[in-house]
């Protein structure tokens, strides 16, 4: 009795001091009308840019409805906790079952605002012409499933409470705040709450949504349409204008038959393209992700002009769907990846389709043919999509079938792992759907998704950015936010082509909570446009390394994800950032040197180095045929870096790569103890840095175009011919290194089953490198980035795959003109 006797004296004190907090926060101000109580209400000092200043204006006046309104949804959780703690008493105000049916996503929505104001309050307040906000309002736009599932509930919300409030004069009291918080409504004459009507309630959060609508218009306005926030308070506005328009279509069968086998309406999460594994082929998927079923589907081929439907293809309940074990992952099938010079040749068909598009609308082509180019692209596209992912994602049905899904990077499967484990934590139910419901979960996922096309760059607006062709310079500098010491790593990704490619990883920090790598990468960009940072936990129990080299074990502590905005990026300049990681911040700078800037190379003003100092005035200053530097290289890669998967396409780290290049530069004594010691992909970086930094290519300006011309000619014969008499005409230093280089490559690529680099792999490491246009020739040429990498990298690759694949060639041989001259007829 004194249990319940206290739960209840503690529920009328909680509903006593939300009268008078509710009188208080009504007195305020609406969120339409913020009162001038509201600390983000003063005076702001008038910018130097006008489009700033009323940025943060706007922003200001929101965030004070922002408060107003989580208060409101505070004073609305607070009765919570005693209206439970009565339900399991003998004389319980409200049922378990009543309570969360009144309060139904009330605390979900209170959490999704609060940590908008929390994130959005300090940049405010802070503010600066740097501040980028456009991927908080990203996240809140992302989220309004929820607030579909809250007026999806009301009626029946409002209805309990009405009828608790009719038989229960203490109910009573609770039904009024819940009206006046949703509300806010003048308190009447008697100093009591009226209920408002039904209808006004129901769409009271829906007013919310309005709200951050009508500012994502305003902050658009005045929002750049270069600057970081544009492109991401698009697709923000996007997300919930289609909410908006969801919510008065709800007289939609196939939206309100979608309900869960509790009868609580079942909201779409997540959704997006993956490549499943079926019956050993690759299949492009679209899945679907809902609040308690994962559904793999197919769209369905209709001819013109009908509406377009989805096929399932199959359906796990959460409740039964489990990750496998690494154990039980080593006894599924194994996946073959696709070779690599296949994956390249699809690169450089979809480069040089590009190319033709721009040439035909340069010119002014017929429409037609650009539609015809423009098809073969999506084609080629949609292969290399289809084929391109390796990394394993198994999800398992406890009542029996496995399913894999191919993703091309570990922070996507990290993505969709996550949101199953978070929706896996409610009380789910297992069950089976009956064909109807099948067909109407089905029908909904068209109007439902939120990813819309395949991603390619066929796909993309004439309008929108390419993404950035060179390379990006990126420094890691450290990590904080740890609550524990571990070993910790990071991995960079960027995307390419459509998809998402890991590119470098840092050294292993360990047993540390505040890691600092300060480490530097090279990372090359095609048409890249985002930069992903991942954080690992370092797995050293041998017992849990899986034997399939995609699968990786290590532990996810936080990954993070910014856009390469070319405005920014382009500075010349290093520019530091912070991301943040669930809770974990990681520091890092970069800087982007565009591929026409990385065509210029300087030469070295010091002639007593190696590094920009002309191959034959090293060879003629050491007595060697082949450079030290060259030949130092070659030998420690072949001694300790031959299997080392990645050879040669995982970057160094920088300031290894740059410490090496010192040392070489001023010949110091102990470059060979260095050696040993260092990293082998920080020497391997090395050796290509010093062949990037000639004054001119390896395989010269002079003889660029002919190279250019005779790789490109259809007779073996006459090739042939061509590309030995191109060889011939070299310098006798660059040929005899090209030819050292020829050897060592081919030895590299006889370990490929291990080391993963195949002569394809190699070429397109080494081509554009080895073979460059002249600053005079790419300018005379080429227009764009995009054009330099279409136009020649794809020729550069294929002049050393040529030579890679040739029988061994040998110098003096090679010299006897008439040896080559082939006798194909």
């Amino acid at each position: 009795m004194e249990e319940e006797e206290e739960a209840i004296g503690l529920l009328d004190k909680v509903l006593e001091d939300e009268d008078v907090f509710l009188l208080e926060e009504c007195e305020l101000g609406t969120p339409t009308s913020p009162g001038s109580g509201s600390p983000f209400l003063v005076a702001v000092k008038v910018e130097a840019g006008k489009g700033l200043e009323m940025r943060k204006l706007v922003l200001s006046g929101f965030l004070a409805s922002e408060e107003i309104y989580i208060n409101q949804l505070e004073a609305l959780l607070l009765p919570m906790k005693p209206l439970k703690a009565t339900a399991t008493t003998s004389q319980p105000v409200l049922t378990i079952q009543q309570i969360e049916t009144i309060f139904y996503k009330i605390q979900d929505i209170y959490e999704i605002h609060k940590e908008f104001y929390d994130n959005l309050c300090p940049k405010v307040q802070q503010w600066d012409s740097q501040v980028t906000m456009g991927h908080l309002f990203q996240k809140l736009a992302s989220q309004l499933g929820v607030y579909k599932a809250f007026v999806d509930n009301y009626k029946v919300a409002l209805e309990t409470a009405e009828k608790c409030s009719q038989s229960n004069n203490q109910f009573q009291k609770i039904s009024e705040l819940v009206s006046g918080v949703l509300g806010c409504p003048r308190p009447s004459s008697s100093s009591s709450f009226s209920l408002s009507p039904p209808t006004a309630l129901l769409y009271k959060p829906i007013d919310r949504v309005t709200r951050s609508t009508l500012v994502l218009h305003d902050l658009l306005k005045h929002t750049p349409v270069d600057h970081p926030d544009y492109p991401l308070l698009q697709d923000a506005l996007r997300i919930s204008q289609n909410f908006l328009s969801s919510i008065n279509e709800d007289i939609d069968p196939r939206r309100t038959a979608v309900t869960t086998p509790k009868g609580e309406t079942r909201q779409l999460v997540k959704d997006g393209f993956l490549v499943e594994v079926s019956e050993s082929s690759r299949k492009l998927r679209h899945v679907f992700l809902f609040t308690d079923v994962l559904l793999c589907a197919k769209l369905k081929k209709t001819s013109a002009g009908k509406h377009q439907q989805y096929d399932c293809k199959w359906y796990i309940p959460l409740a039964d769907l489990v990750f496998p074990s690494p154990e039980e992952s080593e006894a599924s099938p194994q996946v073959h990846p696709f070779p690599d010079h296949e994956l390249e040749d699809m690169k450089m068909k979809i480069s040089a389709l590009k190319s033709e598009i721009q040439k035909e609308k340069a010119n002014k082509g017929q429409s037609r043919a650009i539609e015809r180019l423009k098809k073969k692209m999506f084609e080629n596209e949609f292969l290399l999509l289809l084929n391109s992912p390796t990394i394993p994602f198994r999800i398992h049905n406890r009542n029996g079938k496995s399913y894999l899904f191919l993703l091309s990077s570990d922070y996507e499967r990290s993505e969709w792992r996550e949101a199953i484990q978070k929706l896996q934590k409610k009380d789910l139910q297992a069950f089976v759907l009956s064909s109807v419901e099948l067909q109407v979960l089905t029908g909904s996922c068209f109007k439902l998704r939120t990813v819309h096309n395949i991603p390619v760059t066929s796909n993309k607006d004439d309008d929108e950015s390419p993404g950035l062709y060179g390379f990006l310079h990126v420094i890691v500098h450290s990590a904080k936010g740890f609550k524990q010491s571990a070993n910790l790593y990071c991995t960079l990704e960027v995307d390419s082509f459509g998809y998402f490619v890991s590119k470098a990883k840092t050294r292993v920090f360990r047993d540390t909570a505040e890691p600092k790598w300060d480490e530097e990468f090279e990372i090359e960009l095609e048409g890249s446009q985002s930069l992903r940072i991942l954080c690992y936990e370092k797995c050293y129990d041998k017992t849990k390394v899986n034997k399939d080299n995609n699968e990786i074990v290590d532990k996810i502590m936080g990954k993070g994800q910014i856009q390469l905005d070319p405005q920014t990026v382009e500075t010349k300049n290093w520019h530091t950032d912070v991301i943040e990681m669930n809770g974990i911040k990681v520091e890092f700078s970069m800087k982007f040197t565009s591929r026409d800037m990385s065509l210029k190379r300087t030469p070295s003003k010091k002639q007593t180095g190696v590094f920009g100092v002309k191959i034959s005035v090293v060879t003629k200053r050491e007595r060697s045929k082949v450079p030290y530097i060259v030949r130092q290289c070659v030998e420690e890669v072949e001694k300790r870096g031959i299997e080392e998967v990645g050879i040669y396409r995982i970057s160094g780290v920088a300031t290894d790569i740059q410490a090496l290049k010192a040392v070489f530069d001023a010949n110091n004594k102990d470059i060979l103890l260095m050696l040993s010691d260092m990293d082998i992909n920080a020497i391997a970086g090395t050796l290509k840095l010093y062949f990037r930094e000639l004054p001119e290519p390896l395989l010269t300006d002079r003889l660029y175009p002919a190279f250019m011309e005779g790789i490109a000619l259809s007779d073996p014969a006459a090739k042939e011919n061509c590309m030995m008499h191109l060889l011939r005409s070299l310098p006798d230093p660059n040929l005899i290194t090209f030819l050292f280089l020829l050897e060592h490559l081919k030895r590299v690529a006889e370990k490929e089953p291990i080391n993963k680099m195949s002569l394809h792999n190699l070429a397109t490491v080494f081509g554009p490198t080895l073979l460059r246009p002249s600053e005079v020739e790419s300018k005379a040429h080429l227009t764009s980035a995009a054009d330099i990498w279409s136009h020649d990298v794809m020729a550069q690759v294929q002049v050393l795959l040529y030579y890679l694949q040739h029988p061994p060639i040998s110098f003096a041989e090679l010299k006897r003109n008439t040896l080559y001259f082939s006798t194909d007829v």
